[in-house]
Parts: C-alpha cells; sequence; structure tokens
C-alpha cells in the first residue's frame, strides 16, 4: 500500500467517508549547505520523491483532529485554542507534554498559518487530517519539513488562504521553531515546496531569493545514494542548539549579525579573536558558504561530475570543526568513496541520520555492498541504503 492509499485508509474511520482532498510535499537532501541556513547563508538542497500525504475531511464543528502512522491514537484541538496552546515560549506545549511531539508538527502549521495570515480562528471550520509518509523518520531527510509542507498545502487550498510556496515554506519554519521548538532554519521547507525534477534549489537563506539549478544526474548517468546509519537524531535536543548557539556567539564575537557576512578571507581575524572551539564552527560555516557558492558555479560550467571534491571537503569540515559526524557516518563516506564514488558527505543535521554518495547508475549496487561490508566489519548496524531522485516539490494529488 502507498503511503498516499495510508492516508486515506487512516482517515476513513475518522469520517466514514472519503477525504475532501489528499495533498503532499517530499523529504529533501541537501547536496551541499549544512548548518549555513540559520546563519543566513548559502544552501543547495533538492526535493526527493519519498513524500508525506495528508488526507483531509472536513468537520462541522471547531475542532482539528489528527491522526498518522507514527501514532494512530487521534488526538484533537479546538481550533479556538491553538494560540493559547502555542503562544509563548517556543516548545512549550511539547516540552510540557500538552501536545505530543507529532502532533505539534501539523497544529502548529495550523496556528502558524492563521497568525501569517491575519485570519481569524472563527473564520475556518474544523478538520480531520490523517498522515502518512515513506520519508525514512530520522535519515536526515527532513520528514518533519514533509509534514508541514503538506498540512499548510491543505489548509492553503480548504482554508482559502492563498498561500504561495514561499509563504507555505514560512508557515513550517514558524511551526517547527516556535510550536515544536526545533532551532532549524528555513532551507528544508523551501526545498520542499519549490523542488523541480532533476534540479536543486539555490536559496539565499538571508534573502529568501531562490534559484533553480539544473544538476544534471540523469543526463549524466548519475545517481545519489543514500546511505541511513540507522543513529537516530533529535533537532530539537542537544547538540544542534549547542552549535547554533556558538554561532551566534561567534557572529558576534566578531561584530557581525550572522556569520553570512564573513568571508573567507575573515578566518586570519576569527582565528585571533575567537575561543578554538567557536572558532572552529565559524570556520566550518564560512567555508561551507563558499562550498555552496562554488558547487552551484561548478554545476554551471563543468558539470555534476567535477563537484566531488566540494562534498568530500563538506564532510571534512562537519567532522572535524563542526563535530557533527559519527562514527558511522565517517564509515559510510570513507567506504563510499573507497568504491568508486565521485563524492560523498553526511547531510542533515548531524548526530545521526545519513550520508550521501554520488555515484555512477550503474555503480550503486557495488556502493551500497561496500558500505554494508564496512558497518558489518566495524560491528555497526546495518545500513539502510537507497537511491534518490530530485523530484517535484508540495502539491495537491486528489
Amino acid at each position: 500500500m502507498t503511503a498516499q492509499h495510508e492516508a486515506i485508509e487512516l482517515l476513513r474511520p475518522l469520517t466514514g467517508g472519503e477525504p475532501a482532498g489528499v495533498w503532499s510535499a517530499p523529504g529533501r537532501a541537501n547536496l551541499i549547505g549544512e548548518h549555513t541556513d540559520y546563519n543566513e547563508g548559502f544552501v543547495l538542497p533538492f526535493a526527493i520523491e519519498h513524500r508525506t500525504y495528508a488526507a483531509v475531511g472536513m468537520r462541522g464543528d471547531r475542532i482539528l483532529r489528527v491522526i498518522s502512522t507514527l501514532d494512530r491514537a487521534p488526538f484533537e484541538l479546538s481550533i479556538d485554542a491553538l494560540a493559547a496552546t502555542f503562544d509563548g515560549a517556543a516548545g512549550h506545549a511539547v516540552q510540557s507534554g500538552s501536545v505530543p511531539e507529532w502532533a505539534a508538527y501539523p497544529l502548529g502549521v495550523a496556528w502558524a498559518a492563521l497568525a501569517a495570515t491575519g485570519r481569524s480562528a472563527s473564520d475556518v471550520g474544523g478538520l480531520d487530517i490523517a498522515l502518512a509518509s515513506d520519508v525514512p523518520v530520522g535519515a536526515g531527510l527532513s520528514s518533519s519539513a514533509a509534514i508541514e509542507g503538506a498540512t499548510a498545502s491543505a489548509l492553503s487550498d480548504l482554508w482559502e488562504l492563498g498561500l504561495d510556496g514561499l509563504s507555505i515554506a514560512k508557515i513550517g519554519r514558524t511551526a517547527e521553531n516556535e510550536a515544536v521548538g526545533a532551532p532549524t532554519g528555513i532551507m528544508d521547507q523551501v526545498s520542499s515546496t519549490l523542488g523541480r525534477p532533476d534540479a536543486a534549489t539555490f536559496l539565499d537563506c538571508r534573502t529568501l531569493a531562490t534559484e533553480s539549478v539544473d544538476l544534471g544526474f540523469a543526463r549524466e548517468g548519475l545517481a545519489l545514494l543514500v546511505i541511513d546509519t540507522q543513529v537516530t537524531h533529535a533537532h530539537s535536543t542537544g547538540g544542534y542548539r549547542d552549535r547554533r548557539a556558538s554561532c551566534e556567539k561567534g557572529a558576534a564575537d566578531m561584530g557581525v549579525p550572522s556569520l553570512r557576512d564573513l568571508s573567507v578571507d575573515d578566518l586570519a581575524r576569527a582565528a585571533e579573536t575567537l575561543d578554538e572551539v567557536t572558532f572552529r564552527r565559524v570556520r566550518h560555516i564560512v567555508t561551507e558558504n563558499q562550498r555552496v557558492l562554488d558547487t552551484v558555479a561548478t554545476l554551471r560550467t563543468a558539470g555534476p561530475r567535477a563537484i566531488g571534491d566540494l562534498l568530500v571537503a563538506s564532510h571534512a569540515s562537519m567532522r572535524d570543526d563542526f563535530e557533527i559526524s559519527v562514527p558511522e557516518l565517517d564509515t559510510a563516506v570513507e567506504a563510499a568513496l573507497a568504491a568508486g564514488a565521485i563524492g560523498a558527505r553526511m547531510t542533515g543535521g548531524g548526530f545521526g541520520g545519513a550520508a550521501i554518495a554520488l555515484v555512477d547508475a550503474d555503480r550503486v549496487d557495488v556502493v551500497a555492498e561496500a558500505a554494508h561490508a564496512a558497518f558489518a566489519e566495524r560491528g555497526f548496524r546495518a545500513p539502510h541504503t537507497f537511491t534518490v531522485t530530485p523530484s517535484e516539490g508540495a502539491r495537491r494529488d486528489a
């Protein structure tokens, strides 16, 4: 059964009928540009074919009821209670246990959508929302942005909010930052919303200007292999938050609004100004921004086979300077490169999740087998390997 049909089947017992519609949004893989988004820098992600589906039914009352294959127990909240639930300290509803974390994503989107459009809660009606997904959870492929994009797309149509793609992305970011309490940037949401086949989205996270960049994977006979380490992570806690705080400290100590305002030429001064750990965090962001720009230029001039060294340098920077890799991710990258990958790097927020490897399509199995063998040799849990294809962004499916 497909995820779309799962969502419909999950909804039917709640409503006793067919959905008013089904909307979906994809996960994303980030080709390059990690942790640069919340530093107002540059990123180059693309939407993937794995999607989250929201089957939605209309209600005659003022209740939002959500259900998911992650938790088949429905959770409901009055539309009139959205503001009281999510206004205030970021993530407090999740931290207090009043809203399950999985439910805070779609309900937070509803709260953020009303706030962003200036619509009163009394202007919209209740909904049943059933969510099902084939985006791997915890693999760094942004299953959360897919939930947000699918939900916001449905609300835009059913509540007649008239949201465009960038507005949907902003609402998703607000929901994740404020309702859930995960301090992520906007890269995931923009990629999930604005994706195009065989293209990446070049995003300036300061201006939110976007540009579609041809990847040429299909033309060049290339595939992008995901090596999911099966090591789970949680963005709303721990190291991700610490890295963001380090970046903010580095910008403040360097006297700039954000690390976007520093270039590679500023790193000598940064080394003299910052403590050793903060300097390494800053160096990753500054050099990663440059690698994104270099990757875009290289794709346009020399094509995808010429970007391998940039991917490898990105991983080394995340491993050594930002310290967000784990042994399983390093093993995945090393094994892929040894088996002939053009380039490889960890992708996503780090502390687990997945690595990506750019490989010739006819060598996918060879590289995947090399990763499995390396994991077995080191006593790690077997990885999950699969390819992803740059695909279309958020849409209405039915």
